[in-house]
């Protein structure tokens, strides 16, 4: 037990950030009612939170490289808590905003670069495999309970309660047993810590991302309601084109403070190193396709099944309990297999598994297609997020453990705020679409009707129940009969925009395929470090 107790204490802090985000999923509707804003409110919540903890990333690990790994996971795991406490407090969506997707973010952004360090620190060989094995599994069991306990906590209290226990746990558990997890001297940095690397990274992405989630309200291509626009055009596409660029200018920006001798945020060399390019581009596609999902399944299985928080977390337990069991069995089948079949096979099964729900997404749900499919899309995923944490630090020797800690969870992060933003662009600006499309050509509609729904539709279209639609017709008054008319094409476009969501997952996760080339093909049973470097 004293040998285990670091990658335990590791393991328990991120079991409650892994799960802090499926919770805010599956009670996104109740979130929404109790503080009176919107799911689109909510989509941008979500992509903040993670956007915050990439943007950040690389950051924290540099801060914990001088300060001390052990001395991040505590300040960190602190200014988590106390985001958390915000975040159960909250009187609205804005007081939720700060306190989750900023506050919590920067914490996260500190504590998870610091476990994936102090991971390697503690551990070598094949316990260090078993560690991230572990760290895996335990990630794995965060997210099957996480839709259970939320929605369990949601529908039966509030869910402001997870936000309190989250507290509760850090505070009574993870810091002071902090003190058994070791750490290595600090080695004096040479030079300034890198602000202007920090800030370049942080703007490359936070515009990327922001832009891909604005899109729902801009439009991406035509303009719905942008602030400004660009020749015409939404400026969702030259807006990411600029993010591109400031990223370009941060990589410019490292190699030149490399080449004075200073020490970089992160150093470029380790993007030279294939295995590496391949292991993190395998998690940021991983991880939207999770994030991606969970999105829609809790708007799906609420606004269209019309289920409580609890009962959507029941329906999604499939897949949450496969991630788990795949995550758990992959430490063993790593020892027999490469990371690069294994993490193939996990997402391709993941596309087989996305494309059967894609068929289950229908009025009343098909419930054994909608619950294998649930349990293939999790295998998949779990059996490929087992393998990603022994790739990535196996790619470069112990020295170097902080930055690529960093660029994991810039991965890790990075790919579930533009599975949120993409996945959750697409149903909204589809929605709009359909629906328009829908309303317009349906003939037993009056035209003065149908004319007003456009218009509405052109500034976006919100996703509600079907009650709640019903009761906002009624109150603008129009008449019963037209009102179903419309309600039945709100139903179905509804339905089309959410099958249409997890198609661009679907396309995601087989458009990463060809990027894991460079995984490892031989079993990775004791870690070596990768000679092409």
């Amino acid at each position: 037990m004293r040998k285990w107790l670091p990658i335990l204490v590791l393991g328990l802090a991120q079991f409650v950030m892994v799960i802090d985000g499926t919770v805010m999923n599956v009670s996104i509707t109740a979130v929404v009612a109790d503080l009176d804003t919107t799911v689109s409110s909510m989509q941008l919540a979500i992509a903040t939170f993670t956007l915050t903890m990439a943007a950040l990333m690389l950051a924290g690990a540099g801060l914990g490289a001088r300060i001390g790994r052990r001395r991040a996971f505590v300040i960190g795991s602190v200014i988590y808590a106390i985001g958390s406490l915000i975040t159960a407090l909250a009187t609205g969506f804005g007081m939720l905003f700060i306190g989750w997707s900023i506050i919590e973010g920067i914490g996260a952004a500190l504590v998870i670069p610091a476990i994936a360090s102090l991971a390697a620190v503690n551990y070598t060989g094949r316990d260090r495999a078993v560690a991230y094995a572990l760290l895996g599994g335990i990630a794995g069991a965060a997210a099957a309970a996480g839709p259970l306990i939320g929605g369990w906590v949601t529908s039966e209290f509030t869910w402001r309660w997870v936000f309190v226990a989250e507290v509760i746990i850090l505070v009574v558990a993870v810091l002071p047993l902090s003190g058994k997890v070791h750490d290595t001297p600090v080695v004096k940095a040479a030079g300034r810590f890198d602000f202007i690397g920090v800030v370049l990274s942080a703007v490359a992405m936070g515009t990327v991302v922001l832009a891909l989630v604005s899109a729902s309200t801009w439009g991406f291509i035509q303009p719905l309601a942008p602030p400004f626009e660009v020749f015409g055009f939404s400026p969702t596409v030259p807006v990411v084109v600029v993010g591109l660029l400031i990223g370009w200018g941060f990589f410019t920006w490292e190699r030149s403070r490399e080449g004075r001798g200073h020490e970089p945020l992160v150093g470029t060399d380790l993007f030279g190193l294939p295995t590496l390019r391949a292991g993190l581009a395998s998690q940021l596609i991983l991880y939207f396709i999770i994030a991606g999902t969970f999105f829609i399944l809790p708007l799906y299985l609420q606004t269209v099944l019309g289920l409580d928080a609890l009962q959507s977390g029941i329906r999604m337990l499939p897949l949450s309990l496969a991630l788990f069991l795949m995550a758990l069995a992959g430490s063993r089948l790593a020892t027999r297999y490469s990371p690069r079949s294994l993490i193939r096979l996990g997402l391709v099964t993941a596309g087989v598994g996305l494309l059967l729900l894609m068929g289950a997404i229908t009025p009343d749900a098909r419930g054994t297609l909608f619950a294998v499919a649930m349990a293939i899309i999790g295998a998949g995923t779990g059996l490929a997020i087992s393998q990603i944490g022994n790739v990535n630090l196996s790619a470069a020797d112990d020295s170097r453990s902080s930055e690529v800690g960093g660029l994991q969870g810039t991965a890790q992060n990075l790919g579930s705020s533009l599975g949120v933003a993409l996945a959750g662009t697409a149903v909204f600006i589809g929605l709009a679409g359909i629906f328009t499309t829908s309303v317009t050509g349906n003939e037993s509609i009056d035209d003065a009707l149908q004319a007003s729904v456009a218009d509405a539709a052109a500034n976006g279209v919100q996703i509600i129940s079907v009650a709640e639609a019903g009761e906002l017709l009624q109150t603008e008054g129009v008449p019963a009969d037209q009102a179903d008319l419309i309600i039945d094409d709100y139903a179905a476009s509804k339905l089309q925009a959410l099958r249409l969501g997890i198609g661009i997952v679907l396309v995601v996760s087989l458009a990463g395929l060809p990027l894991t080339r460079g995984l490892p093909r031989e079993v990775l049973a004791t870690a070596p470090v990768d000679e092409s470097r």
